[in-house]
């Protein structure tokens, strides 16, 4: 059998131009341009060289964003996030370090992964976790790639990430937490279907009652004692004005201020120790 044999050897310079062929046909030869834009003081002509830059680049930064499509955010968008990531490399390059391509590709992908960080997430959560997510997300990956491969336990996944236990688990419940349920979303196929929103619980006002009854308490102790008997009377013996004025034995219209002063002053103070101050007047006399 005949074998087709390469004529030339390692090292001549049909080799040589074979290995230094540009990997991506949209990574042009702009080292000239760059050379000069560095030269040049700012305006006009810098800007002229930068935007010139930024055309010639600007395929390969929609190669780039096109790696990150069918991820819940439209194309032209991750594009526009790529061009910022190419005008970042272009501005922070120096020619004297290497090639651009091999300084603007991973500059160009962390402004993408950073903008799904940051502004793809329905509901805001902690670095850290997403941290864990992207962990936990690229191991499963990993342990499932070849086929027939039982879905990985916790424990698997802790041995191959190096986490514990209850951050896999952490970083599992975020994966399912990239976007959010609707209230009115379905949870029931029947006639008799109910949503999200069904299962939620209401506010109970009885808080509210138990917040300003123990906010109150310390300004009633601290009322003179013939005024919380006038209180007690009033509103926890459901007394009427003219039963009370009867027993202490002053008018109805005494009893009334009275009631009015007290409950003002409570008030007063409770409003005051919410707000960082406390009332200053000392016990009120009464006549």
């Amino acid at each position: 059998m005949l074998i087709d044999t390469p004529t030339h050897r390692p090292g001549t310079p049909e080799t040589t131009a074979t290995s230094t062929r540009r990997r991506h046909d949209d990574a042009p030869d702009t080292a000239a341009l760059f050379a000069r834009m560095a030269e040049l003081e700012e305006g006009p002509e810098r800007d002229a060289v930068r935007d010139e830059l930024v055309t010639l680049w600007l395929p390969m930064a929609h190669r780039i964003a096109g790696r990150f499509r069918d991820r819940g955010e439209s194309l032209e968008d991750l594009r526009q996030v790529a061009a910022l990531g190419l005008v970042k490399a272009i501005d922070r390059f120096d020619p004297s370090r290497g090639a651009f391509e091999s300084y603007a590709v991973p500059t160009i992908t962390g402004e993408v992964k950073r903008h799904f960080r940051d502004r793809m997430w329905a509901l805001r959560v902690p670095r850290r976790v997403q941290e864990l997510r992207n962990k936990v997300r690229v191991a499963r990956r990993e342990l499932t790639q070849n086929p027939g491969s039982p879905e990985p336990s916790v424990a698997d996944l802790a041995r191959h990430t190096g986490l514990t236990e209850e951050e896999v688990a952490a970083g599992l419940e975020a994966l399912e937490s990239f976007s959010t349920l609707s209230l009115d979303a379905e949870l029931s196929t029947d006639d008799d279907g109910y949503s999200l929103a069904d299962t939620l619980g209401a506010a109970d006002s009885s808080y509210d009652i138990v917040i300003d009854r123990e906010s109150a308490k310390e300004g009633l102790r601290r009322l003179p004692e013939r005024e919380r008997a006038i209180l007690y009377m009033r509103f926890f013996e459901d007394m009427t004005q003219s039963r009370i004025a009867d027993r202490l034995g002053i008018s109805q219209m005494h009893v009334s201020r009275l009631i009015s002063r007290s409950c003002a002053r409570v008030r007063d103070e409770v409003l005051g120790q919410r707000t960082g101050k406390r009332g200053t007047g000392g016990p009120s006399t009464t006549v």
